[in-house]
């Protein structure tokens, strides 16, 4: 009989205890309240739900995800829900893909300063691209934007960036047409680059200056003021990255990359390959290489991957998916009918490739795993009241 894939929650339900009592005092709420998700994720302790297949009659139990948004098996659902509201975004022109990454430096104190920086990023990141997009000189539009903070690398470590997907054109300044931008170029990258570092330096700086920043360890001196503008200063100079790669190929494709970006956790679980005595081996790509050498494993001791695995824990309401411009939740309906309008295109009918069947594959876990027929629930439990009979099927 074949075992079953390798997941987080395993390494966390063998490791996580004693990994919590060996640093007791130094977690934070939230970096606890996730192993503990992930940990009960789709077991017995959250309860759940027995299911019958109207068509053969097959039971399965179900056990309740955790739906905690640092899991990585609860983001696939969370995935199918969002597309669906965002289907209806979508024009008929060239989107473009925009990254905006932090220096080095700059990600060392984001994470004792999470919430302050990862928002002055996505301010800088998004006033960069609608003060460019409105020049003149360039596109002479009101863009919309739609922004998704990563802040992991392949290998787990701490890299915060936030991917963009922009549409390649907007409202003309009058509001009487759209402006579209060229074929294959959106916006130039040397100048989103210095508007962004100049940008999110005044933010940070403001920042600072109004006490909103704290350091800890070894960058504790950074309290001082002095301190902390010399450190600052020759990031001033350096070159910021900012990266944009060619027009997707077109409405449907961006669904597509939206459903692996908008969810993605730190890790999939598809990435594990082994947890044993040597520690936890998984794969990643090492984008200094090309071709097949940049795909590679790496084991990492148990420890060092459950504390890089929490690195990439979020601030409680700390939203990692926003909105900017025209896509801006409050003026997004009437900006995408006049959008359309002057694009000479109806309102967007849904189609019947759905965001669920762009996401995955994967059956929904209220279809039966044998003839495929719809599943009915029966019963719902807790874990105090466990339905009688072994399980056949934990969804």
């Amino acid at each position: 009989m074949a075992s079953l894939p390798l997941e987080v929650a395993d390494i966390f339900r063998a490791c996580g205890p004693d990994w919590r009592k060996a640093r007791a005092g130094t977690l934070n709420l939230g970096q606890l309240k996730a192993m503990s998700a992930i940990e009960r994720c789709r077991s017995a302790e959250l309860g759940g739900h027995v299911l019958r297949c109207e068509r053969c009659a097959q039971v399965q139990i179900a056990y309740n995800s955790c739906r905690n948004r640092h899991c990585p098996k609860c983001q696939t659902s969370a995935a199918h829900r969002w597309l669906d509201a965002r289907q209806a975004d979508l024009l008929p022109v060239d989107y473009y893909h925009v990254v905006f990454t932090l220096p080095a430096p700059i990600s060392a104190i984001a994470y004792q300063n999470k919430a302050i920086v990862y928002g002055v990023l996505f301010k800088a990141a998004a006033e960069t691209l609608l003060t460019i997009a409105r020049d003149n000189r360039h596109l002479g539009a009101r863009i919309g934007v739609t922004m998704v903070l990563h802040t992991w690398d392949s290998a787990l470590t701490h890299h915060p960036h936030v991917h963009c997907i922009v549409p390649g054109g907007g409202l003309a300044m009058e509001g009487s047409r759209w402006q579209a931008c060229k074929p294959g170029f959106f916006l130039p990258v040397r100048v989103l680059s210095r508007l962004f570092r100049r940008l999110f330096l005044t933010q940070l700086t403001s920042a600072y200056h109004s006490g909103a920043l704290r350091f800890f360890g070894c960058h504790q001196e950074l309290n001082e003021a002095s301190a902390f503008a010399a450190w600052l200063k020759p990031t001033y100079q350096q070159d910021w990255v900012v990266y944009a790669k060619r027009p997707f190929a077109g409405p449907k494709a961006v669904l597509a990359y939206l459903s692996r970006y908008t969810h993605r956790v730190a890790i999939a679980n598809s990435r594990l390959i082994a947890f044993d005595e040597h520690g936890v081996t998984f794969k990643w790509k090492d984008y200094r290489q090309q071709g097949r050498t940049r795909h590679k494993t790496m084991t990492l001791a148990t420890d060092e991957f459950i504390r890089r695995f929490l690195l990439h824990v979020l601030p409680h309401g700390f939203h990692r998916i926003r909105h900017y411009g025209l896509l801006a939740n409050g003026g997004r309906t009437e900006n995408l009918t006049q959008a359309r309008r002057l694009l000479g295109v109806e309102q967007q009918a849904q189609t019947d490739e759905s965001a669920d069947a762009i996401v995955s594959d994967q059956r929904s876990p209220f279809t039966c795993p044998t003839c495929g027929g719809p599943m009915i629930v029966i019963e719902v439990f807790t874990h105090h009241h466990l339905p009688r009979g072994p399980p056949r099927l934990a969804a």
